[in-house]
């Protein structure tokens, strides 16, 4: 049994620095876009607002990334759990998961990251509208 607890816990180690990574991808996500905002406003430069659509999309993809190891992860830990104490190995290789878990493009458009950096996405279209049709 002890052998089953401490490959649960790497395993939700994993799961734990996977989602910390997402949280801070949205943070950079948000806090980059207003910069570059800030700047584009500064100087009535719409050429900073279209330089903001690289981060979103680079964010917004690794987001996808992040969320589809997790769940890659949570996969393993369901099945660590059911194991037997004696066919514990400590594998940390998760792709006999990969058919139990959607693609990395369509964990990236999942609805919960479609939300939020759909929500960024549409922001920067909106503010790129806004000052080409002022300028």
């Amino acid at each position: 049994m002890e052998k089953k607890i401490k490959h649960l816990e790497l395993t939700q180690g994993v799961i734990n620095r996977m989602a910390n990574n997402s949280f801070l991808l949205k943070g950079w996500s948000v806090t980059l876009s207003s910069a570059l905002f800030a700047l584009a406003a500064k100087d009535t430069n719409p050429f900073f607002v279209y330089i903001a659509y690289f981060p979103c999309l680079t964010f917004w993809s690794l987001d996808g990334y992040f969320l589809r190891q997790e769940r890659l992860f949570r996969k393993q830990y369901q099945a660590i759990a059911i194991k037997e104490d004696s066919a514990i190995d400590f594998s940390m290789n998760t792709n006999s998961y990969m058919a139990d878990v959607n693609s990395w493009f369509s964990t990236c458009f999942s609805e919960t990251l479609r939300i939020f950096h759909g929500t960024i996405f549409g922001v920067i279209f909106l503010i790129m509208c806004i000052m080409t049709a002022k300028g």
